[in-house]
């Protein structure tokens, strides 16, 4: 591996930061939008259980709670007021929920220009190692292994970063629609609207 650096050149070392953040993305958002961390499955039912009997209701720390406990703070006011609090607190569910995201896909999209910047850095030094008399060999070889080894880098990078990005992308739309929809459940049945 040490070697496939050393022939990539310098231009490979921005790729390689480039791999490590992205990694380090992809393992925390793994890690933090699994379903059962966001939406606990029976988080709602305790705690409209614990509203109708009277008793202290649950505190959970988890997205969902957060959005719940904006709606349960809210329970004196109108209808309207309630969803206005809800959606406050949902977007800033949100905005945590996509946290690193646009990180994750701006090396997708960076790490091929990146690939492509070493090989033009690696086309230079062959154009550069030519003269009118012949040119020297290793620095034509050192020149192409530049070129490929960052473009082939660059895509290595890149694909992964983008699948991953789209995946989370997606997932944690889904997971704001259920908690949108639970949310106007609390609202629904604190107004009696629903049962």
């Amino acid at each position: 591996m040490i070697a496939i650096i050393e022939a990539a050149g310098w231009p490979i070392w921005p790729l390689i930061i480039a791999s490590v953040v992205s990694l380090g993305i992809i393992f925390d958002r793994a890690w933090s939008l699994r379903a059962e961390r966001v939406l606990p499955a029976d988080l709602l039912s305790r705690t409209m259980a614990a509203l109708k009997a009277g008793t202290p209701v649950p505190e959970d720390t988890c997205p969902l709670g957060r959005v719940l406990a904006a709606g349960i703070s809210s329970l004196s006011v109108s209808r309207e007021l309630m969803k206005e609090s809800l959606e406050e607190t949902g977007r800033a569910v949100a905005h945590d929920l996509s946290r690193y995201l646009t990180t994750l896909g701006t090396i997708a999209s960076v790490s091929p220009l990146l690939g492509l910047l070493g090989t033009v850095i690696g086309m230079v030094e062959i154009f550069g190692s030519q003269t009118p008399t012949g040119g020297n060999p290793a620095v034509l070889a050192h020149g192409i292994s530049v070129a490929l080894y960052n473009t082939a880098f660059g895509l290595i990078v890149a694909i992964p970063s983008m699948i991953a990005y789209r995946h989370f992308r997606g997932k944690v739309e889904g997971l704001l629609i259920e908690m949108e929809q639970q949310a106007v459940k609390l609202v629904e049945i604190v107004h009696g609207e629903r049962s």
